[in-house]
């Protein structure tokens, strides 16, 4: 089975050490907010908990990412100047099990508050060893096995993308801004406020979802990798990926012709790629199959290429594809 190339068993291991709850701060008490400007410093792993964090936060904390635009998340390596930034920050928010690089040195940081968004809400495995995706079609059985696309991104199995889910979202919000409130109570009615803010948005953005894809004429969609299977879950939808979790393996042929099967027998029109890997592989099964091509953010991060400009336009624009592709009855 082939797991992410990025995720060595000693990183691994260190991550597993990191025995980090949501408010879990290296002492006891609040974190003291001494900057010049008075705000609070949050350095956040990558795009989703960076924008959540400035969304809550507002003009009372100062938010950086350790993953640039363009970076494919789980590729990143920790800098000594991030590790310093990391060890000078007033929090952080991560998200355990996502980057080894991150989880290690976090474990490593004298930062006050560790908020790690994996306790944040309930985490689940999504694959076909835990009866996912392929064992939900019924034309699968008694064929191959499909186990080459059920890997996980952590030894512990479970699927980090909690993001993609807007109710899993609103969860992590939720902690996120007990966590803010903490660190700075001076200002924790405001975070408070701004918390119950984002959580309204989002739960709009849960009906929109709700509602497009209630009675879609297909149900199944195809992506590069597995990113989808929160969304899917809560949706009713069903995902197919052509390279699991692990965006840059190669798929094997017996894959391939699973899929063009699969395609034909579920009225799938469109196969998904994303703009931070290679659409090589997704072009070309879209291409052998006769299948459209289009784009399926997973939003690990916005970049000039990304459909929209912040988490909610590039989940509408995420709906409008779906909805396009799975076609209304």
């Amino acid at each position: 089975m082939n797991v992410r190339r990025l995720i060595p068993t000693a990183a691994l291991s260190c991550a597993a050490l990191l025995g980090l709850t949501a408010l879990a701060a290296c002492g006891s008490g609040s974190a003291a907010v001494d900057r010049k400007d008075g705000k609070l410093d949050v350095v956040a792993s990558f795009y989703p908990l960076q924008f959540l964090t400035e969304q809550i936060g507002g003009d009372h904390v100062s938010v950086s990412s350790l993953t640039k635009p363009g970076v494919e998340p789980h590729d990143l390596e920790i800098s000594a100047k991030q590790t310093a930034k990391l060890n000078d920050a007033d929090a952080v928010v991560y998200l355990k099990g996502l980057q080894p690089a991150v989880d290690a040195a976090v474990k490593q940081a004298e930062v006050k508050t560790k908020v790690d968004a994996s306790t944040l809400t309930s985490m689940e495995k999504h694959g076909n060893e835990v009866g996912g995706h392929a064992a939900a079609h019924d034309h699968a059985a008694g064929e191959e096995d499909h186990a080459d696309h059920g890997h996980s991104h952590s030894e512990s199995g479970d699927d980090p993308h909690i993001w993609l889910d807007p109710v899993k979202y609103a969860e992590v919000a939720k902690g996120v801004g007990a966590a803010l409130a903490k660190a700075d109570p001076a200002h924790a009615a405001d975070y408070r406020k701004n918390t119950d803010t984002l959580v309204t948005k989002l739960g709009g953005l849960d009906k929109e979802y709700a509602a497009a894809l209630k009675n879609t004429k297909a149900k199944v969609f195809i992506t590069t990798h597995a990113a989808f299977g929160y969304l899917a879950e809560r949706y009713g939808l069903t995902e197919e990926a052509i390279n699991g979790l692990d965006p840059d393996s190669e798929p094997s042929p017996a894959r391939i012709k699973d899929l063009q099967k699969m395609a034909k027998a579920d009225g799938v029109t469109t196969v998904f790629y994303e703009t931070l890997v290679s659409d090589k592989t997704a072009k070309t099964l879209a291409s052998d199959a006769s299948l459209k091509t289009d784009v399926l953010a997973p939003l690990e991060g916005i970049t000039d290429k990304s459909k929209g400009t912040d988490y909610f336009s590039v989940m509408r624009s995420n709906l409008t594809a779906l909805t396009t592709a799975l076609g209304t009855k």
